[in-house]
């Protein structure tokens, strides 16, 4: 059972003033005091915790009085408009006649300098609910214990008492605020309108997105082909250390955590490639690299990636690697289980990038060959999940390599081919494989069959790849870049395609 160990000079005891409750207590009652304190700071520091946390704690969730007498103090204060930092929380525990009893002012300007953000407190009041649900029930059990020892005592009455004090506890913690039933359930309207389903990508455009706010990110390739080259230039770009990755928009995070399980030295040597001096102060406060493998895997403690999150307060994971991550990558309940650990992570607002491997018997294919998602490694539950896949092929240290997207929120991207500088880490775009290039060194146009041998660098393309290249050619249409010809449906003298051609104002931006 875990107990506080901080450093505060005053503490109140459970039964008031003093010292930290003896290991014989804590023994008996389930608790987390540093979880009180740092529940207790949030709301000081910023009263709209208070409606975040209070629908989780419920009713009398706080393990010491002193504690539960605050948390009623900063409810009132709430409640009226007031302000709930510790001087105006001191004031109305003066007039109550509790501030002595809670430890005096000088405790409550501890609690309010714990070092926890207001990003964590819901995830501190599950853990206080949980402790005092587990005290409940160990109360329960306590009387239990005791009536059965009674002289006289009736079997079929304690249990009919234990029955009753199960539903009446089952009740409470459904009726808690929004228990667990609600606490995440939206009307409709703010389901569509609200949850950020327009919201601008993380990298790409609306367009091409190929990382979208709210769904995960999976990098797959085989070993060295560039995954963390790739993956570390997003993530400098999140730190604002560059604006684009492969010529797209990538936006700006508030703090990542890199959990660099696979070879953490080497990712650290790759990460060096691209770092300066200048760049000092932003590594230290916005990157946190979490070295070697997890206390636990993910798919054993689904909970786990949002509380390492909230501890580090990051908006942004990345797992490198996910085999690393989960005990085995094969089993589809396993994989499900990280997929719920993900969840949990995004739905706290958390975007969450993955470096995979492909299975070893694809390695070997052509630069050029498009792969497919059952080339992934691992569980079809894992690519399901995710909400865009980008599939590196290419050869080991081959600096030229393809950037295919198996799975979009929107619009395909590429294929790309791409070239690595290993020497400076950055990664830069062929530009002969750009729609928009190619249509512009077109004089004649090009129909939607010759663009999609252009990408394909040769070959017979099929019918998904026209159609993947007829898209293309429609988003420069609506862009502004191209031009359209509507084609003649086929009779004696024959038909002719659609073609498609640069328009006056994309020859003039490059002339």
């Amino acid at each position: 059972m875990t107990q506080s160990t901080g450093h505060m000079q005053e503490m109140p005891s459970h039964s008031g003033y003093g010292p930290t409750p003896s290991p014989d207590e804590s023994a008996q009652a389930p608790f987390n005091l540093e979880a009180e304190r740092a529940v207790l700071g949030a709301c000081m520091h910023n009263c709209d915790v208070i409606d975040a946390v209070r629908p989780i704690l419920g009713e009398d969730a706080f393990y010491r009085p002193a504690h539960e007498t605050v948390w009623r103090a900063l409810l009132a204060l709430h409640r009226e408009g007031r302000p709930t930092d510790p001087i105006v929380l001191s004031e109305l525990l003066q007039e109550q006649g509790d501030l002595k009893r809670v430890g005096g002012a000088v405790y409550l300007h501890q609690l309010a300098g714990a070092l926890y953000d207001a990003g964590s407190a819901e995830h501190h009041a599950e853990i206080i609910r949980k402790k005092a649900n587990l005290r409940r029930l160990l109360a329960s059990a306590v009387r239990t214990v005791q009536r059965a020892q009674e002289p006289g005592a009736d079997p079929d009455e304690i249990r009919n008492e234990i029955e009753a004090e199960v539903r009446a506890e089952r009740e409470r913690a459904l009726a808690s605020g929004h228990g667990r039933l609600s606490r995440f359930a939206k009307d409709g309207w703010t389901f569509v309108k609200e949850t950020g389903a327009h919201a601008e990508p993380l990298w790409g455009t609306r367009d091409k997105t190929a990382w979208a706010p709210g769904e995960s990110l999976m990098i797959v390739g085989a070993p060295g082909v560039g995954k963390t080259t790739l993956a570390h230039q997003v993530v400098f770009a999140r730190l604002g250390l560059q604006e684009t990755v492969l010529e797209m928009p990538v936006a700006p995070s508030r703090r990542v955590l890199y959990l660099a399980m696979d070879r953490p030295k080497q990712i650290a040597k790759a990460m060096a490639r691209r770092v300066f001096d200048t760049d000092e102060k932003i590594l230290r406060e916005r990157l946190v690299v979490w070295q070697g493998p997890l206390p636990a895997s993910l798919d054993k403690e689904p909970d786990l990636l949002a509380d390492l999150a909230a501890a580090h307060r990051a908006d942004t994971i990345v797992i490198d690697s996910l085999k690393d991550a989960v005990s085995t990558m094969v089993d589809d309940s396993l994989a499900v289980a990280f997929h719920n650990a993900r969840n949990r992570a995004l739905r706290g607002g958390v975007e969450i990038m993955e470096l995979h491997h492909q299975r070893k018997a694809t390695a070997d294919a052509p630069r050029g060959q498009r792969p497919s998602l059952d080339q992934v490694y691992g569980s079809t539950w894992y690519v399901s999940g995710a909400g865009s896949v980008l599939f590196v092929t290419g050869k080991a240290g081959d600096p030229a390599v393809t950037l295919h997207h198996l799975k979009t929120p929107t619009g395909e991207i590429g294929p790309l081919d791409v070239t690595h500088d290993h020497v400076r880490g950055t990664t830069t775009v062929d530009p002969t494989k750009d729609p928009a290039v190619l249509i512009r060194n077109a004089p004649n146009g090009m129909t939607a069959r010759d663009l999609a041998v252009a990408l394909l660098g040769g070959g017979d393309p099929d019918r998904a790849d026209v159609e993947k290249a007829r898209r293309h050619l429609g988003r420069l249409v609506d862009s502004g870049l191209a031009t359209k010809a509507d084609g003649i449906a086929g009779g004696a003298g024959g038909g002719q395609q659609t073609r498609y051609y640069a328009s006056a104002r994309h020859l003039t931006a490059v002339g």
